[in-house]
């Protein structure tokens, strides 16, 4: 474990940092990738045109379940080559349910560590999606009491992060981005000049891995999210 880093502010990320996310899509197409039963592509292949679809759309309409489900159903008639029957959108729909009814689950240690966090330093949340979706989880996380402020952005890019700066007024220098992501967390992070700590998750969308230099000082890599109590330890920060 490294020495205890000095730091004045921590932007965590949510989804799949905070708690679980990604795993219940990961079901969703799973189920879905048996449901479909192609006969001339596995599921390897299905899986690939899928993602593909989930690429464009996340450009064209962001994130969330709804777009989700809009890529289930254009991956459905590609693969059929027709547009999908009425029975058809229904069983993607049932096939989706989980996601409306998923309860928000707390990585371990995550209450705990951010309660002794919060004496410490400042804490900021930063998370992109729909909005009415996003804020639902974070109604439901009990978490928010340990925040300064809760963002919600449609993207979490290079000008994100220098706007959040600048609108906390904080040197991003001593401020350090907590995430899973290579793609939206620790990356453009590290280009608008915080710090980041990459702690990952097994479970983390195919669309947000990225490669991270390895010999970068200011990314340090972590396993578990409890390990943040030593490396932003006592006499670290305020």
């Amino acid at each position: 474990m490294a020495q205890p880093r000095e730091a004045e502010v921590l932007v965590f990320d949510a989804d799949d940092t905070l708690w679980e996310n990604n795993v219940v899509f990961e079901r969703v197409i799973d189920d879905f990738l048996g449901w479909i039963d192609h006969p001339k592509l596995d599921r390897t292949e299905i899986r690939a045109i899928l993602d593909d679809i989930e690429r464009a759309n996340a450009v064209a309409h962001g994130y969330g379940s709804k777009v989700f489900l809009r890529s289930l159903g254009e991956c459905l008639e590609r693969l059929r080559e027709r547009p999908a029957t009425e029975a058809e959108r229904r069983a993607v729909d049932e096939l989706a349910a989980a996601l409306i009814a998923h309860r928000v689950e707390l990585m371990p240690g995550v209450a705990d560590t951010l309660d002794a966090l919060a004496g410490r330093h400042e804490l900021l949340l930063l998370t992109k999606g729909e909005r009415e979706e996003q804020q639902r989880k974070l109604d439901a996380c009990g978490l928010l009491h340990h925040f300064r402020a809760a963002h919600i952005v449609p993207e979490k890019d290079v000008d994100t992060y220098r706007w959040l700066a600048r609108e906390h007024g904080f040197d991003p220098a001593v401020a350090w981005m907590i995430g899973n992501s290579p793609r939206s967390d620790i990356r453009p992070a590290r280009a608008a000049g915080l710090n980041a700590v990459f702690i990952p998750n097994d479970n983390t969308w195919v669309l947000e891995h990225d490669e991270l230099d390895p010999d970068d000082p200011g990314v340090v890599h972590l396993k578990e999210f409890r390990e943040l109590l030593t490396l932003f330890g006592a006499g670290a920060g305020r």
